[in-house]
């Protein structure tokens, strides 16, 4: 089971909060956050970051399904 990551560039601040928390996953080269790779390993550290973005900029799903950010 892999987890698809993106980062909506249109509504990204570039916070830097994603980097911050999970700088294996995600990069601030731009001016947006992006995933360094879209497809990864469920970690709870993915959730963390979704969770933490200020815009909510981040998606992650399992297949179909959207699992963060978390509600």
């Amino acid at each position: 089971m892999t987890w698809h990551v993106e980062v909506s560039g249109a509504d990204c601040i570039a916070s830097g909060m994603c980097a911050a928390l999970a700088p294996e996953y995600f990069e601030l080269e731009t001016e947006h956050a992006e995933p360094i790779t879209s497809e990864v390993d469920p970690d709870e550290v993915l959730l963390d970051a979704a969770d933490s973005c200020p815009v909510q900029a981040i998606l992650i799903r399992d297949g179909d399904r959207e699992v963060g950010p978390r509600p």
